[in-house]
C-alpha cells in the first residue's frame, strides 16, 4: 500500500514536473498548492534529492527541480525510495526478503506466491511508467489525489 510518504512524494513530483525548464519551487510553494504538510515535505524532498531524483539550489532562484527529464524518471524507483519495496508482504520481496516466523516452507507457500505474483504485476506497471507519462496520463490529476469522482447515472430519475 503507498503510504502518505509516498502518495506526497508523487505529488510534489508531479509538481516539480510541471515546471517550465530551468524553473525551481521552494518547498512552501509545493506544500501549499498541493495541501502537503511542510515540514514533512522537506522530509521527502530530501529523500528524493539523496537518492538522485531531484536536485536543490539554496538562495535566490532556488528551490527544488527534477535532476533528470521527467521522461528518465521511474514511478517504480521514487515510490522505492520513499515506501521501501514493492511488495504486499516481505516474503514476497526481490529486495528485501524476510521469510515469516510463522512458514515452515516459503517456497511451498500460498499466500507468498500469490503476493509474489502481486509484486510482480504492481512492478510492472511501476517499474516501465515514467514521470512522464504519470503526469499526462488521463485522468492524472486524480491518480494521487484523495478525491474520488462522483458516478454519474445517466437515464434514472428520482
Amino acid at each position: 500500500m503507498l503510504t502518505k510518504k509516498g502518495k506526497y512524494g508523487l505529488k510534489a513530483l508531479v509538481d516539480l514536473a510541471r515546471l517550465a525548464p530551468g524553473e525551481t519551487a521552494f518547498v512552501s510553494e509545493i506544500a501549499l498548492r498541493n495541501n502537503i504538510p511542510k515540514k514533512f515535505l522537506d522530509t521527502i524532498l530530501l529523500e528524493l534529492r539523496n537518492a538522485g531524483i531531484l536536485r536543490s539550489k539554496k538562495g535566490p532562484g532556488g528551490g527544488y527541480a527534477l535532476s533528470q527529464p521527467a521522461s528518465a524518471i521511474r514511478i517504480g524507483h521514487a515510490i522505492r525510495v520513499l515506501d521501501g519495496p514493492l511488495a504486499p508482504i516481505r516474503c514476497a520481496s526481490r529486495t528485501a526478503f524476510e521469510a515469516c516466523d510463522d512458514c515452515a516452507d516459503p517456497q511451498a507457500c500460498q499466500v507468498r506466491r500469490a503476493m509474489t505474483e502481486v509484486r510482480d504485476a504492481i512492478a510492472a506497471i511501476l517499474d516501465t511508467m515514467t514521470l512522464e507519462q504519470f503526469v499526462a496520463a488521463p485522468g492524472a490529476a486524480g491518480i494521487v489525489d484523495d478525491e474520488v469522482p462522483e458516478k454519474k447515472v445517466v437515464g434514472r430519475t428520482g
